[in-house]
């Protein structure tokens, strides 16, 4: 891989949920804590108020938005920041490992449907870049971003599986409208104890219609 880059998150959500913090947990391990960051968390927030697996693995967060992240972070170069934009007008692409050192990314991209939380950060002008046409959780367009300007792979070269069905068993089985990047073993890769969350989910839910 090509030297690290930092990602970015801006957390667009009031808490943390079960979902966030897992999803958060598998990103730090991907790309290194050192090389993730949470941005524009409310004001007032304290350790108190992250999740206690978040802050035991030193996690690097900020109420600072990312548009004044040269205030807290001297050097930062806002000319070198890549915003991950569903409505950008090119798709990112081994060669720009070149062009930017930071990759945004705007709230919780694993929204269904969809709702456009990045416009909020596409006003301030960043380049922005695509990851395709699927929607994605966010540990996967990090991942996804990762193996592109750090793996050098073209983003149509990843092996992906869309919309994948999680079978518990021979009457239990949940649909998840998203695309994820399948391992060596040809299984969506998840973050560590999201299948568990899954199946409690459609069991809720379920119960919720009974």
């Amino acid at each position: 891989m090509s030297t690290p880059k930092k990602y970015i998150i801006e957390h667009m959500e009031s808490e943390f949920s079960e979902w966030v913090r897992l999803e958060y947990l598998a990103i730090q391990k991907d790309v290194g804590l050192e090389n993730f960051y949470l941005s524009s968390l409310p004001a007032g927030t304290t350790d108190a108020d992250i999740p206690k697996s978040l802050i035991d693995n030193k996690i690097q967060w900020t109420t600072c938005e990312v548009t004044k992240f040269a205030e807290k972070y001297p050097g930062f170069d806002y000319s070198r920041v890549c915003l991950l934009d569903p409505s950008a007008d090119q798709d990112i692409c081994p060669e720009d490992t070149d062009k930017f050192d930071f990759f945004l990314f705007g709230g919780i991209l694993g929204d269904h449907p969809p709702r456009d939380r990045t416009g909020e950060l596409r006003k301030y002008g960043f380049p922005g870049r695509r990851l395709g046409k699927m929607q994605m959780t966010t540990d996967t367009a990090v991942r996804v971003t990762q193996l592109v300007v750090e793996g050098q792979n073209k983003l149509d070269g990843i092996n992906y599986i869309d919309y994948p069905e999680f079978r518990f068993n021979k009457m239990e089985s949940t649909e998840m409208p998203f695309r994820y990047v399948l391992d060596a073993e040809g299984k969506p890769i998840l973050p560590e104890g999201m299948l568990d969350l899954i199946k409690h989910d459609s069991e809720k839910s379920l119960d919720d219609m009974l």
